[in-house]
């Protein structure tokens, strides 16, 4: 079994600065309400770019294995949370843009297909506790 470390430092309030094993720091953040000073994304937002991290770097080699022509790509990433504490993330809606011309929406379609029942590991953590939905879109480059 591999083994990940992590650290978290407070930097003032809850400021705090975080790195794993890939040596690089990420600042973490809250309001003012809470003590914060919006100098970093909050530990949710950064769960939300993890999973579309995670989901990106899976859908992108797929692709280029396959010789898609893909000019651009983003992930567009909109979650619920409730109201009550913990204000946990109850639902997340993955939408995948891609950009060119030429794309085959099958291979498309495959890639988003095994990077969310096989690949992403963020995704197999959230999914026992969290609804994800995904969809997708193709259009053309916009430069």
């Amino acid at each position: 079994m591999k083994t990940k470390t992590a650290i978290v430092k407070q930097v003032r309030g809850i400021t705090l600065a975080g790195k794993s094993d890939s040596n690089h720091w990420v600042m973490m953040d809250g309001g003012p309400t809470f003590g914060g000073s919006e100098a970093g994304s909050s530990p949710k937002e950064l769960l939300l770019m993890a999973l579309g991290g995670c989901t990106a770097m899976d859908v992108i080699p797929i692709l280029k294995k396959k010789k898609t022509p893909v000019q651009d790509f983003q992930i567009n990433l909109t979650a619920n949370m409730q109201e009550e504490h913990p204000q946990v993330l109850t639902d997340i809606h993955v939408e995948y843009v891609f950009y060119g011309e030429g794309i085959n929406k099958e291979e498309v379609e495959r890639a988003i297909e095994l990077s969310t029942t096989k690949y992403c590991a963020i995704s197999a953590m959230l999914k026992p506790s969290v609804k994800i939905t995904h969809s997708y879109k193709i259009e053309q480059p916009n430069f």
